[in-house]
């Protein structure tokens, strides 16, 4: 029975390789580990890396997996075709099932074949193969034991050669095409027929190579099998829509999309339909970006996470939509993704936030920076030194500048620009040092890991040590708008052969401090581990120049590590007494461990009453006060296991690991850094509670002076708030209660007055209706006050209905419908006649009632001409 829906297509594809002894592996997150990996996700085997490679052994011979993927960097990247080609998204589920060094292409072949035909439901006689140029055996496999025709077996070069990225696993591939008939196109099969007709829709790897820098490529240890296939791709082929947004899979959060923005997919706009596909597919990104742990930002992953909001609030935007809807929209894609990806509902709150500040922050700019472009598009150029200052001034990423001077058929400077960042960067170069290693990222770690060996960490036993710097590197990982600044202080990675500073891990920030040299010095902004064992120094040179082959003397600053390891060996006291007050159930989700404050994530399924973090807080004070030893040292896991120890969420321990143990109270396997005798933590005071998701709480607290100070503010806050309410300290609830009961009775007299003045003004404007019809200008009100004018209106008796449009600010327009239920008239048709008429849209299906706004305000009054005429009304006679 052919398997037509995504849930059931997940079911299937598990169950059948189950079945055949594969091992289910959940998703793995959109952030992988592996050296060798992307910037995010791109494919189900990432979290395998280590099992292809032999550097660690797979607790499972073969296995399968629906894995979350992202394609928004890299070699990668389809975000250019997204919304214009049937199949391309930027967010997708990825079918795989895999081989670590067990079966090889026989299997992985006749697997393929036998679930496609057999259990999926796809009609054999329409699937076409193609495999390496190299790969006889593959050929003969395909039309020997599966049976088929020569003549649709296909021979390719690059295309059936697959890799991870520049480096990493690789190996040839025979792919699977489905013929979706003469109407797509040509016919001459994938290789020579049209690229909407044949659809590759899974991918067979026969991962047996390894590519290096230099393109050359060596033998795996094993022979193993990866293979890949998009879920939404596979529904597109088995329900027979035109494109994977038209599927059960996407089609929910594009009709979410439609009632947000008022536009209709499939209507006959191809500017619409792609604004939506691309919304949708940017609501899906983002959500499972931030559910993993991604948050807007300048570098980095977070730099790619702001382009794929802001290209959404873009498309919204140039649909007419004012109001901020991706706080909403992705709510829909947790509740149509949430029961698939539990991760999802747990951190919904957290991505309509994180989304939703996002958007209000970049709607801003938008406004301001479309001011200046739509000037320049005027010119009929975009200039480079233009395009720079939109992105550095306005935040406009090129690439939307690019889309917009596109759209309007403008040419834009694309060199001038890259001229204008080049100068920048060339600027902020300048006093960055002499001797600095110009290969960057992963290569130069590994360069520096095989020359010099892992880092010699002193930071247990002291803040202050000597060394020498094996190596430095270039900061390479700086936003463009970073780079470009002239005033920034140059940034170096400094690597030691001997170090006393932390290196970022286990939830525990990074120490800062300062590094000498005979001829620099420089400050240290953060450590952080380039690879596992080797520690990364992040500095701003402050004087002279930091070369490699120098002696160092490097200064942890003490003040911050302290406050850091009091709030650290507080956290471990902190879930000990969690666990007694709340229950045994609490694990740690999640931490940071800063010098300014501790924070704490647990999983639990309700709020923490002020009972209970009362009695938590009382439990970890008295723990500190015993001022017990607090011991750390190397076991045997067997040991640590013997001893109960907790160990934290998401780490990975090898057979010696490291046991702290705060008093007689706390015992967790941890590698950071903490304070000798719990009385030094001072008292410990939790500072707010509350969810980050469902069933997952978030505690932060503070230790040391930053308690008293927290204190003392409070005390300082509940004297000012007495003060203002003219009362006591101990007496301000009661005052704030007077208060508020007095706002409630001011605003329910201040909601009378305005239902009398629109009553009023309604009578006065039923003296302007004509056949029963009011259509006026009214500015100075906000869209919600123009919607209860045309309410009140269209009650009064003979009035068939009422079209009010005006501008609130003098900057957008806004206008409101009301019609009678038995007028013959449809509300949101006429808010489209006036939408359309000043820039803006709206939804023509409302049907006695609609709002919609508008761009421009000088084309008020020809709304107002548009609707008239629609209604049959000669032109305004005042």
């Amino acid at each position: 029975m052919p398997t037509t829906d995504a849930n059931s297509l997940r079911r299937a594809f598990t169950q059948f390789f189950v079945d055949r002894g594969h091992a289910a592996v959940a998703s793995s997150p959109l952030i992988p580990t592996h050296p060798t990996a992307p910037m995010f996700t791109n494919a189900g085997m990432n979290q395998f890396v280590p099992y292809f490679l032999g550097e660690e052994a797979p607790p499972y011979p073969r296995a399968t997996s629906i894995q979350k993927c992202v394609r928004l960097s890299g070699k990668h990247n389809d975000i250019d075709e997204l919304g214009k080609t049937r199949r391309h998204l930027t967010f997708f589920e990825m079918l795989g099932n895999f081989s670590f060094g067990d079966y090889f292409k026989e299997d992985a072949i006749r697997f393929a074949w036998q679930l496609l035909t057999e259990v999926v439901g796809f009609d054999g006689d329409r699937l076409w193969i193609t495999v390496h140029t190299t790969d006889d055996d593959a050929e003969a496999i395909w039309h020997d034991t599966v049976g088929v025709p020569l003549e649709r077996i296909q021979r390719l070069d690059k295309d059936n050669f697959w890799e991870m990225g520049e480096t990493g696993p690789c190996g040839p591939c025979s792919e699977i095409h489905l013929d979706n008939g003469p109407e797509w196109g040509d016919g001459g099969g994938p290789a020579h027929g049209g690229g909407d007709r044949y659809i590759e829709f899974w991918n067979l790897v026969f991962m047996q190579n390894f590519r290096h820098p230099d393109a050359s490529l060596t033998d795996l240890p094993t022979k193993n099998v990866d293979t890949g296939g998009g879920l939404e791709r596979w529904l597109m082929l088995l329900e027979g829509v035109p494109t994977v947004f038209d599927t059960d899979a996407i089609r929910p959060i594009i009709a979410a999309a439609e009632e947000l923005t008022g536009h209709a997919y499939r209507a006959g706009d191809d500017k619409v339909d792609t604004a939506l596909r691309v919304i949708g597919d940017h609501a899906r990104s983002m959500s499972f970006l931030v559910a993993d742990t991604v948050t807007p930002s300048n570098e980095g992953r977070g730099y790619v996470l702001r382009g794929v909001i802001r290209r959404a609030v873009r498309r919204a935007y140039q649909l007419g939509v004012e109001r901020q809807i991706l706080g909403e929209l992705v709510r829909s894609v947790v509740e149509h993704m949430g029961q698939a990806y539990p991760e999802l509902r747990q951190k919904a709150d957290v991505i309509a936030d994180v989304v939703d500040r996002e958007e209000g922050r970049f709607r801003q700019t938008l406004r301001a920076g479309s001011i200046l472009l739509d000037e320049e598009l005027d010119k009929g150029r975009v200039s480079g030194e233009v395009a720079f200052k939109l992105h550095d001034t306005y935040g406009f990423p090129i690439e939307i500048t690019a889309e917009i001077a596109e759209e309007r058929e403008v040419p834009l400077d694309r060199a001038g620009f890259d001229a204008a960042m080049d100068r920048q960067r060339e600027r902020s170069r300048v006093g960055a040092g002499k001797a600095v290693i110009t290969t960057t990222g992963i290569d130069a770690y590994r360069q520096i890991l095989h020359e010099y060996g892992p880092s010699d960490f002193l930071g247990y036993q002291t803040v202050e040590s000597d060394g020498q710097i094996v190596a430095v590197v270039r900061a390479d990982d700086l936003s463009e708008e970073e780079r470009s600044d002239p005033r920034r202080v140059p940034r170096l990675e400094v690597f030691l052969d001997r170090t006393p500073f932390y290196a970022e891990g286990g939830g525990q920030v990074g120490d800062i401090g300062t590094i000498t040299t005979p001829s620099g010095v420089a400050r240290v902004i953060d450590t952080t581990p380039a690879l596992p064992g080797l520690h990364r120094h992040v500095v701003e040179v402050l004087e002279g120049d930091i070369q490699s082959g120098q002696e160092a003397h490097a200064v942890v600053d003490a003040l911050t590590r302290d406050a850091t390891r009091r709030n650290h060996t507080g956290t471990h006291l902190l879930q000990a007494a969690l666990r007694e007050i709340v229950g045994p159930h609490v694990h740690q989700q999640g931490s940071y461990v800063g010098p300014d404050r501790l924070r704490f994530d647990l999983n639990h399924h309700e709020p923490l009453t002020p009972e209970q973090l009362e009695q938590i807080e009382n439990l970890v004070n008295e723990e500190v006060l015993t001022n017990q030893g607090v011991r750390a040292y190397e076991t045997t896991m067997d040991h640590a296991r013997e001893l109960g120890a907790m160990m934290f969420f998401g780490d990975k321990y090898g057979d010696i690991v490291r046991v702290v143990e705060a008093g007689n109270y706390s015992v967790e396997l941890c590698g950071g850094t903490h304070v000798h005798a719990l009385g030094t933590i001072g008292p410990l005071k939790i500072t707010s509670e509350g969810s980050i998701g469902s069933n997952l709480r978030r505690i932060e607290a503070v230790t040391g002076t930053a308690s008293l100070l927290s204190v003392q503010q409070d005390e300082r806050s509940l004297e000012r708030a007495a003060a203002m309410l003219r009362t006591k300290p101990d007496e301000v609830v009661e005052g704030i209660e007077r208060l508020l009961q007095r706002q409630r009775e001011l605003q329910d007299e201040l909601k009378a007055l305005r239902s009398q003045a629109a009553a009023g003004e309604a009578r006065r404007l039923v003296a302007e209706a004509e056949g029963g019809l009011v259509v006026l200008r009214r500015d100075g009100r906000s869209g919600d006050e123009l919607g209860d004018l045309a309410k009140a209106v269209r009650g009064e008796p003979g009035i068939r209905g009422v079209v009010l449009v005006g501008s609130p600010d003098g900057e957008r327009v806004a206008i409101a419908v009301a019609v009678a239920k038995d007028s013959g008239l449809v509300a949101g048709q006429l808010a489209l006649e006036a939408a359309r008429a000043c820039g803006g849209g709206a939804n023509p299906k409302a049907p006695e009632f609609a709002v919609a706004g508008g761009k421009d305000v000088t084309k008020i009054d020809d709304a107002i001409a548009a609707v008239r005429q629609a209604l049959g009304l000669g032109p305004q006679g005042r």
